[in-house]
């Protein structure tokens, strides 16, 4: 669990959410769950794994930020998320975006993009189904535990924030 700690280093929030893409596959895919989310709480050591996609469901090439624009996937890094609804299909729980993040979009070739992108951190289907057109998604039957536990964990530390670190398996070390 040294590359926890590593990732932890990187910010200075108490809590941190840490995302791992390809965590539970040889190589990481679209539409299924085989990446982690790990909530981590520094001053208490505690660690919560979940079973996430991080990646959308399908694949849509585009061009340009307009409505040709392709499917989006968050890039590796640190980004700054908050609790809050999310802002589309009827405002259920969800994880949000405090800041403007990066995103590759599908294309030929694929491509950056930086802005408020609605990449958001919220439950899958209940059919199982990652439901994801650019979101991080929690298995539905751990999203109510994923969600309680990191509203309780930002309440105890007096955060509106986090820290959310997004690497993939690769940089596990």
């Amino acid at each position: 669990m040294k590359w926890i700690a590593k990732q932890l280093a990187r910010v200075t929030d108490d809590v941190v959410l840490i995302g791992v893409r390809g965590m539970y596959s040889d190589k990481n895919k679209r539409g299924i769950y085989d990446d982690a989310l790990i909530w981590c709480q520094k001053s208490t050591g505690l660690i919560a794994t979940y079973t996430a996609n991080v990646d959308p469901s399908g694949y849509r090439k585009g061009v340009g930020k307009g409505h040709r624009k392709g499917m989006a996937s968050l890039k590796n890094g640190i980004w700054s998320y908050k609790p809050g609804p999310h802002p589309l299909v009827g405002g259920y729980p969800a994880f949000r975006q405090a800041a403007e993040v990066i995103v590759i979009r599908d294309g030929d070739p694929p491509y950056e993009d930086r802005g408020f992108h609605g990449i958001n951190v919220h439950s899958g289907s209940r059919n199982g189904s990652t439901s994801s057109l650019g979101c991080q998604t929690v298995k539905h039957a751990e999203w109510l535990d994923f969600q309680k536990l990191g509203y309780s964990l930002l309440a105890q530390s007096k955060q509106k924030t986090f820290s959310y670190i997004l690497i993939s398996k690769e940089d596990i070390a």
